[in-house]
């Protein structure tokens, strides 16, 4: 099973777009999201996914330190502050590190702008692999 592992800042909306994308778009994966500064689910991402179709009421916010990130087959960074970060990481040599730069949602517009890049590029990723 291939653990894929998607990292923002808050953990509060892109990366859990992004988990809530690639659990329903395709098995055979672990998902995984998580945060360098937790902080909270936010609403605004479970009603723009719920907008799509998909329920991620039942996710939580994580640290980092909260998942097995060093089981990570691929970490993905949706935003400049927690790929600064993770750059620093000592995350094994089979781990695949990849960077989508997502802007920070604020209005309803930009959570479904977010949202809808962010399955773009689950869609992409998926297609690769």
């Amino acid at each position: 099973m291939v653990t894929v592992l998607f990292v923002c800042t808050g953990n509060a909306a892109r990366s859990q777009m992004a988990e809530g994308w690639l659990k329903n778009m395709k098995s055979g994966f672990t998902v995984l999201s998580a945060g360098t500064n937790p902080a909270g689910l936010s609403s605004r991402a479970v009603k723009t996914m719920l907008e799509a179709g998909l329920d991620i009421s039942d996710q939580t916010s994580k640290h980092l330190d909260e998942v097995p990130w060093e089981k990570a087959d691929y970490a993905i960074t949706l935003c400049g502050s927690a790929n600064e970060e993770c750059m620093n990481m000592d995350w094994p040599k089979t781990c695949r590190k990849e960077h989508w730069p997502i802007e920070d949602p604020e209005t309803e517009d930009d959570f479904r702008k977010a949202r809808d890049k962010i399955k773009q590029h689950i869609s992409a990723f998926i297609e690769e692999r």
